[in-house]
Parts: structure tokens; sequence; C-alpha cells
């Protein structure tokens, strides 16, 4: 979804496409140039090496190419931490996210529909089919290297080696999400020049105003560029793209959040839930570690205002971050002022606390809890961007849920993607982004014209960092960490929470609103929490605790 932390790693993303849009503007303006020019890697191995540089107006290409021109007119720099994305639930399920593969899921999921990724070794002989094809004549050579592909013993392969004008009389005839898969594969391996290779053929192969493959892969090449630019010996040092204007930015999210359902799905499960836990309570704090623009809570305003006996008296603080600052044009302020002059409209006692902060720095101080009040927590696709265990010995992902906990709520809801990126090496959590973003850029396709240029912005501007966050950045850096919904109920249980129960207006509430989507969105109960899927994909979760 959206990243509370401002991180300052940088890397290139290119966002034209092959046959460039009219009247879209290249994120920035900086190129990147592969040379092979025979210079030492870090890690001293021997054979062709790339150095990464920056050109303007130059096309990324191998100087051994026939001279083929790649897809990007305008590549873009930018930072790769993900700057909050309005959402980021989003493909087909790898075997790390399946229930049936996946000790972290130890409560699982729904198991119907749901495909999987082949294993490892049906995938070698994949890739290593797709391998031969690729190179041609010199597939002779790397088979002389006795499995050269799965100890990475061909890193020395030179780029000049590659056929290219047989590669571009193929590339109709590949298959996107395996030369993909494939990249990401040589990459983890260490073999740069297969890997840089791969990027040459991929840049003819996806565009940002094209089938949804060759949207999401347009961003999954620029996440791979971008992790070897870091592990290079020559690090590209990108200049950060300006953000977009604020009125630009609210009008992406406004596109993503009308084309799909997934905001929906979690303010709409979480405001019934909460609605009917606090239908009997005179004084109420609702605490949002997410409150972006404060949407939700006009819905809730409406329905507590018609409450028999006159409605409560409402407190809500929003939490903040630098991002939804730049989304609104200004702080917090302008959120409490729309929800007052709601309140107002209605006749709710209403007051609204601003706390400025990402959720790694609340504490308890910060919430202002007042004796007397009922206090609601709510958790919107925000909780996967703390920090847990494997990242930093403070664990704000357990902290904060242990502080939460402390403050005695009547609800907590939690709304995340079921995705497992986490703690995933590279290799697996590459598939796992390539497999949901799939289904997410599908679920997009379905609810807007393929050339709606707004549509290809907020792509652009509001779903690209979160992949090339995933794919090119660790530790600290990557804060695009989600967990599949069993790990997230095992956190709960450790800080002491217990499931609170859905009732069937909540599955009944989200039914109702997906009746404006696509058919292919679907919605289940399972364990006490509620499933949204796109076809065979379960994309997001909604779940409630006490």
């Amino acid at each position: 979804m959206q990243t509370s932390q401002n991180h300052q790693s940088s890397a290139s993303i290119r966002s034209m496409c092959h046959q460039p849009m009219q009247g879209i503007e290249p994120y920035c303006l900086s190129h990147i140039h592969i040379i092979d020019d025979n210079m030492c890697s870090d890690g001293g191995s021997q054979g062709t090496s790339l150095s990464f540089q920056t050109y303007k107006d130059q096309f990324f290409t191998l100087e051994s190419s026939t001279g083929t021109t790649g897809f990007y007119d305008s590549p873009s720099a930018v930072s790769i931490s993900s700057n909050r994305s309005p959402f980021s639930p989003q493909g087909s399920q790898s075997c790390q996210s399946d229930p049936r593969h996946s000790p972290d899921n130890a409560y699982g999921s729904p198991m119907s529909g749901f495909s999987t990724v082949d294993d490892d070794n049906e995938m070698r002989l994949k890739l290593r089919e797709l391998e031969r094809s690729l190179l041609g004549p010199e597939s002779d050579i790397i088979d002389s290297c006795n499995g050269c592909f799965s100890s990475g013993a061909h890193q020395g392969t030179s780029s000049a080696s590659w056929n290219w004008n047989q590669l571009m009389e193929m590339i109709p005839r590949l298959d996107l999400k395996e030369v993909l898969v494939y990249c990401a594969q040589a990459i983890s391996e260490g073999d740069i020049p297969t890997a840089a290779g791969m990027m040459h053929v991929m840049e003819q192969m996806v565009s940002v105003s094209g089938e949804p493959i060759q949207r999401l892969g347009a961003y999954m090449l620029e996440g791979l560029r971008a992790r070897l630019e870091f592990s290079g010996s020559k690090i590209y040092k990108a200049l950060k793209c300006e953000q977009p204007a604020s009125s630009d930015l609210m009008t992406y999210m406004g596109v993503l959040y009308n084309i799909c359902p997934y905001w929906k799905f979690a303010y709409t499960s979480a405001n019934v839930v909460i609605a009917e836990a606090v239908q009997h309570e005179p004084r109420i704090h609702i605490i949002d570690f997410q409150i972006a623009q404060g949407t939700q809570w006009i819905q809730l305003l409406q329905v507590l205002a018609k409450r028999p006996g006159g409605p409560p008296v409402i407190r809500i603080t929003g939490i903040d971050d630098s991002q939804s600052y730049h989304a609104r044009g200004g702080g917090l302020g302008f959120v409490g002022q729309k929800l007052s002059k709601v309140a107002e409209s209605l006749n709710v006692p209403f007051e609204f606390h601003n706390a400025a902060m990402s959720g790694c720095e609340v504490e308890r101080e910060h919430l202002r809890v007042q004796p007397g009040e009922t206090v609601v927590v709510n958790f919107p696709y925000v909780l996967h961007h703390m920090p847990d265990e494997s990242v930093s010995t403070e664990n704000h992902r357990d902290r904060l849920l242990r502080l939460v906990k402390s403050l005695s709520p009547k609800v907590v809801t939690i709304v995340e993607q079921e995705s497992l990126t986490n703690t995933n090496p590279f290799f697996h959590r590459f598939r796992e982004t390539l497999d949901y973003y799939t289904a997410m850029f599908e679920s997009i396709d379905a609810g807007s014209s393929r050339d709606d240029k707004r549509r290809i912005s907020a792509e652009q501007h509001c779903v690209a960092r979160d992949i090339v966050n995933m794919i090119a950045c660790e530790g600290a850096e990557r804060v695009e960490r989600h967990e599949l919904l069993g790990k997230w109920r095992s956190r709960l249980m450790m800080a002491g929470f217990t499931s609170f129960p859905l009732g069937p207006s909540v599955t009944n509430a989200i039914r109702e609103l997906l009746r404006g989507y696509d058919q292919n969105y679907r919605v289940e109960e399972h364990h006490g929490a509620l499933y949204l899927g796109w076809k065979s994909r379960w994309m997001a979760t909604s779940s409630a605790w006490r």
C-alpha cells in the first residue's frame, strides 16, 4: 500500500513505453547505458563486467547489440523506497504464499481455486529451455559447462556472444513472465551478463500502455535493473524525481480508488465492524494509523449520527506521514477541518487530534487516551510497513501491536495484502511479487480502458514504487514487507489479542460493494476473517481483534 517512511535510496524507473502515449510526461530525464568494458567487478570474477553510467537521451542497450532500440523513450530516475502508494493489494499465488506450502500461514487461507508455481526442478528445466532458445548456437557452448546455469558458471559469458538478430525475431514468441523469472534467477545466481542480456530483450517486450503483464513487466524490469545498479561495481547514483503535484497525486489515488475495490473493501469492512462494536458506547476514540484523507470516517459519522438515543461523542486521532502530507497538499489540519465540518452538519460532537508522525514513532503518550472513552484502532494496509525482528532489534511491528493491546481497545481492525514478501529471499520474493501483481494489474485492467492516460499515470506514480522497492531493496530500505494472515494471526495472539468475530453484515456489505465491479472479484469468510479475491488469487484480508 503506502509507505510510512521516507527513505533515501534511489534507482531509475523508466516510465514510458515503446510507443509513448501522447500527453504523458516522463517521470525523470536520466537514462542508463550498459557498457561492456571489461572492468573488474567487486567480486573479482573473470569475464565481462558491466558498469552502469548515466547518459541523457541514450537508450539502455549493450554495445555489442545490433543497435535495436529499447522501448524507453523517457526513462526516469526515482527513489526506490516505496513512497506510499494508495494501494498495494495486488497475481497468481506462488508456493511461497500458498497456505498448503507456507509455514507462515499457520492457520491457512481458503484452499479453493489457488494456483501454484512449478517446483524448483520444473522451473529450472523451463528456464534451461528458454536459455537454449535465447542463446541459439551459443547454447552448445553453455551446455558444455555441465549445468552451469544452476551453478552460475557462465558468469563470464560475454554479452557479445548473444545472437541479437535471432533474439529480436524470437521476441514475439517469448513468454514475458518466463523471461522475467529467468532474469531474476540469473541475478540471484550472480550471472550478470545473462541478466543484462535478458533486460535488453525485455525492453522490446514491455509497455506501460500494453496488456497487464506488459505493464507490470515494465516495472518489474525496473526493479531488476535497480537491484543490479546497487550491487554492481559502479553504483548508479540516480537523481531523485520530484513528486507529482499534490493535486495530481490525489487524482491518481482517486483513479485507483474508483477502478478497484481494495480500499473500499478496507474502509467498508472496518466500518461495519466498528459500528456494531460501539453501538452502545457514549464516548468513542478512534485511532487511525493511516488517516490519509480521512475519507473512511465520513461514512461512519453518518451511521453513528442516526443511532437511536442520539450520536456519541467521537474523537479521532489521525497518524500521519510525509507522503500523506504531500498528497493532501498540507498537514493533518485539512483532514481535521473536513471531518469537523461533516460532524457539525450531522450534529455529532466531534474532536480531531493531530498526530503527525509515522507508525514507528508512535508511543502511548502520543495517543492521548482519556478515561471513560471506548478505544477503537484501525490499521488499513499499514502494518506491513512496520519493520519487524528481521530488520531491527526494535521490532516496531510487534512493539506497536503490544502498545495497542495495552490500550484495552474495544476492537482493532486490520486489513492487509494476502502476500508473503517480508523475509523471503530475493528470488522467491520476486516470484511472489510477479504473481501477486499480475492479478492486481489484471483487475486494474478490468476497471479501465487500455489507453486511459489517468490509469497509466496512476500505476506509474502509485504502484510502481512498491514493486521496485520489493525487488531492489533489502534491509531497512525495503519497506514493503507483506505477511500472510496466518503470520499476522500469530503476531496478534502473541501480543495478547483474540479474534473478534465478524457478523454476516460484514460479508453482506462487501458483497453489495462488489456488485459495482467486475464479476471476477469474490469474497469469502474463512476462520473469522474476510478474504477479497481476484479470480483464483486472494488479494487482501480483513480481520478484527480485541
